[in-house]
């Protein structure tokens, strides 16, 4: 009888066997992380977006909020920084003036109520996920008091559109972030 050299087909089934649960387990804990990654960074990127609004309003009180991301985006002119760009957020956020902007698997909304005597005195910001589950797994949202809340319950939210102030200061619908 000769000496077997290499592997039988069993072995090498049995291998590939086990690479494949153990796939099966890592996966899924990937894809979660990978969502709770996403689901930080919009709650980041709203904070960002109220210090932006701030800065805007101090440096432009004669308009007070950005009514739209263009606004506070960077300027068409290179090197230039004024009210109608204000250089304070990314081309990605500001690529239209109300949303949806795309970006980390979410996507951003900004409202403003019509402005008094020229001055947006408000806003409010929405970032849902681009596929509930998929790319996220909460809807936020924050307003000119600058707190992120985080929809309550399941998120169901209005798909594609941004969430009204009033809708997002009310404490049965959105509560803020405990971070």
């Amino acid at each position: 009888m000769r000496k077997q050299k290499g592997f039988s087909l069993i072995e090498l089934l049995i291998v590939v066997a086990i690479i494949l649960i153990i796939a099966a387990i890592a996966i899924p804990n990937l894809l979660r992380s990978k969502m709770s990654a996403s689901d930080s960074a919009a709650a980041s990127t709203l904070r960002t977006l109220n210090t932006a609004q701030v800065t805007f309003a101090t440096a432009y009180p004669q308009v007070g909020y950005a009514s739209s991301f263009i606004f506070l985006g960077p300027n068409a002119t290179p090197g230039t920084c004024n009210a109608t760009g204000a250089c304070l957020i990314d081309n990605v956020l500001a690529k239209t003036a109300t949303g949806p902007n795309p970006k980390g698997g979410y996507q951003y909304w900004l409202v403003t109520p019509a402005a008094v005597a020229g001055v947006t005195g408000d806003y409010g910001m929405t970032a849902e996920p681009i596929v509930l589950q998929s790319t996220g797994t909460q809807v936020y949202c924050t307003t000119s008091d600058a707190v992120v809340r985080q929809q309550l319950a399941s998120p169901v939210a209005a798909a594609g559109g941004a969430v009204p102030i009033a809708t997002c200061q009310t404490p049965a619908t959105y509560g803020a972030l405990r971070n």
